[in-house]
């Protein structure tokens, strides 16, 4: 047996099943982790849901920015973006099926001395501290009163951790620290607008995991999220696994037990 983590999807499902033949994965003997982003901007995101909640009992997957947007959307809070591809799931038979299997899913998990989230962990936080904050969001997404928490989910404030957070702010940016983060300032300030390799200019701020006081060095963490890294090497226990396979590169994907990476060009 052995575990492999898969770049983000965004409905992607024809590279999937390709690098999933090319590895030699089999749903009866192996398991797939996701990043996040199982859906949106790729061309095929209710057969990616679907397909994924058929094997469900064979995978992991993360929550990240897509999949939440889908549910605030499924849910009349939020209106659909330009250049989204989720109306399929909205009107599909099954959509209250699917749309319930994924708000149950986590935002960060820890199995065989690797953790995964789909956009990274604040430096500030140590891996007990990002579990016990993902499990916060968790109970919110969860529980009776989910809506509420789509509904005031989005916005770009507070940008900076304090303990004394609380309520929604709270949740708000536990949530985006864990699904948008890329660039962050000394301070663990988010910048939420420059979306590059690069800030964009005149902003003072550098990728999350090269802050100096970083506090997960000693963590492996797959992470997904940000295309413009294209899966390079970025330091040591971390693998960048989004490689913009739904702007038309590669999808690539992990071997946790080999330490060997897999990739598909198929479109």
């Amino acid at each position: 047996m052995a575990t492999y983590a898969v770049g983000d999807l965004q409905g992607c499902i024809k590279p999937l099943k390709c690098l999933l033949k090319d590895a030699g994965f089999s749903w009866s003997r192996d398991r797939l982790w996701l990043v996040g982003d199982l859906v949106n901007r790729g061309p095929k995101s209710l057969k990616t849901l679907r397909y994924l909640y058929k094997h469900r009992k064979q995978i992991t997957c993360v929550l990240g920015n897509h999949d939440l947007h889908l549910l605030a959307v499924a849910n009349g809070l939020r209106p659909m973006s330009a250049g989204d591809t989720l109306h399929k799931i909205l009107v599909a038979p099954d959509r209250d099926k699917l749309l319930n299997w994924l708000r149950q899913q986590p935002l960060l998990h820890t199995e065989q001395g690797y953790t995964m989230v789909h956009a990274g962990i604040p430096p500030m936080w140590d891996l007990a501290q990002a579990q016990g904050c993902a499990q916060e969001v968790e109970a919110a997404l969860r529980g009776a009163d989910y809506r509420q928490f789509l509904a005031s989910m989005y916005g770009d404030v507070p940008n900076t951790w304090d303990d004394c957070l609380s309520g929604m702010p709270r949740l708000r940016l536990i949530t985006n620290y864990l699904t948008r983060m890329r660039f962050i300032d000394a301070d663990g300030g988010l910048d939420l607008t420059s979306k590059g390799a690069t800030p964009d200019p005149g902003k003072i701020v550098g990728p999350w995991f090269d802050h100096m006081d970083r506090r997960t060095r000693d963590t492996r963490i797959i992470f997904g999220h940000w295309a413009a890294l294209d899966g390079r090497a970025v330091g040591e226990n971390l693998y960048a696994t989004d490689t913009g396979c739904v702007w038309g590169n590669t999808l690539s994907m992990y071997c946790l037990d080999t330490q060997q990476w897999h990739r598909c060009d198929c479109s």
